[in-house]
């Protein structure tokens, strides 16, 4: 049996800062049920974003896992889901 190498994890969210160079903080936001009231909460975290694209705050974008760029950077910015202000 064969192990499947590279298999890397991928997450859609909305950039909200890009003020850094080359970098971009993504948040990706989940939703779940919460166990005792049964309503749909929705819980957010932010992600540090390697990106040579020009992206702008509100678009979304989609990330890929990476190896580590820098001390807080494990993503890379790997396509462009929407155009914002358009």
């Amino acid at each position: 049996m064969k192990t499947q190498r590279n298999v890397r994890r991928e997450k859609e969210g909305t950039v909200v800062s890009t003020k850094m160079q080359k970098t971009v903080t993504v948040r990706v936001d989940r939703t779940f049920l919460h166990p005792e009231y049964q309503k749909v909460v929705t819980r957010g975290k932010k992600y540090y974003a390697h990106c040579e694209m020009d992206v702008k705050e509100g678009q979304k974008v989609r990330i890929s896992e990476t190896r580590p760029i820098s001390k807080l950077k494990r993503w890379r910015v790997v396509e462009l889901l929407n155009e914002v202000g358009v």
